[in-house]
């Protein structure tokens, strides 16, 4: 089977772009490949972090991951620092990356907001990116749109790398939404939906009450011609909002604006708030049960012994291709 990683973020709540753009592919990939999900708590670090809210989060993010149905009977379900080898690798790979390529990913340019001095991990953080896939000989990353840029890059380090040193790593390919799913803001549809953004409602959180669920999307962007038809160009925040009811209805988008010919706004809300409250039910059942229970920490301690384990015939091949060690 073709092995699989990934990982998320352990800040703030999951959201239905992180469930819809990489949770639900978790669970799909787990039944014919080789899963390993991670939480990446030192991604994290990249900003400041409350040391006593992020170890509450990782436990939160692993819970989650379990609750939206991924196996640790089938996948591996660890933390990142827990596993040495994704620092030691990230420093390898540092010095086989360039700081052009890294000054111009599009996410750092984001992030740094055109600021002259900003903390390095911001920088490098595709290249730590890049050691946690390649650290377990990775062929396939399920993973949001916004992230090709960071794959690719973990691409042409992976080649350049077996270019110098003959057969080190396993060239990965990603997995991405297909083009027009990605979830956007309620509040503004020209954006990503963000854990961080300010406002609460321009985002449906994994662990919503079925309340707030509602009220965010009846207050969600549309437009003023009243015609539902999916059009991400020209109509974003309906054509967003037909892209949830699609994610859990298993309809097509055309077949939805079809049902919907002739029909306002408002009734199209409200069975796209019924279709999120049915489908987000079950998670937060499962959510409760399982982040109070005492099986949460084992399953991420055998994980981490697990993956620890491929990782380390990475490292040892790895030590050997650069000669680090005697």
């Amino acid at each position: 089977m073709k092995r699989v990683f990934s990982g998320v973020q352990p800040t703030g709540n999951i959201h239905l772009g992180n469930y819809l753009g990489a949770l639900k592919q978790f669970v799909e990939l787990q039944k014919d490949h080789e899963c390993i999900y991670c939480i990446v708590d030192e991604h994290a670090i990249t900003v400041p972090q409350d040391p006593k809210e992020l170890q509450q989060h990782i436990l939160d993010v692993a819970a989650l991951y379990m609750a939206v149905g991924v196996d640790p009977k089938k996948s591996i379900i660890f933390v990142q620092s827990s596993v040495s080898g994704h620092a030691e690798l990230g420093w390898v790979l540092c010095c086989n990356s360039y700081t052009g390529e890294l000054f111009r990913m599009t996410q750092f340019k984001a992030k740094s907001g055109g600021k002259e001095s900003v903390g390095t991990g911001l920088l490098t953080y595709p290249v730590l990116m890049a050691a946690d896939i390649l650290l377990y000989d990775t062929d396939v990353v399920p993973v949001g749109n916004d992230q090709k840029q960071h794959i690719e890059l973990c691409r042409d380090i992976a080649i350049r790398v077996n270019h110098k040193y003959k057969d080190t790593f396993v060239v990965p390919d990603g997995r991405f939404m297909k083009s027009g799913a990605r979830i956007m803001a309620l509040d503004d549809p020209t954006q990503k939906m963000s854990k961080s953004a300010i406002n609460v409602h321009s985002r449906i959180s994994l662990l919503d009450e079925d309340n707030k669920i509602k009220k965010s999307i009846m207050r969600a962007t549309t437009d003023s011609d009243g015609e539902i038809r999916f059009d991400p160009e020209n109509k974003p925040g309906v054509s967003n909002l037909l892209n949830i009811y699609s994610a859990f209805s298993g309809e097509s988008v055309e077949d939805i604006a079809a049902r919907f010919a002739g029909k306002g706004y408002g009734d199209l809300k409200k069975e796209v708030v019924a279709a999120t409250q049915d489908a987000l039910r079950p998670i937060k059942d499962n959510y409760a049960q399982i982040r109070e229970s005492d099986e949460l920490k084992a399953v991420l301690r055998d994980g981490a012994d697990r993956a620890n384990a491929i990782a380390e015939k990475t490292m040892k091949r790895v030590r050997e291709k650069f000669g680090l060690g005697i």
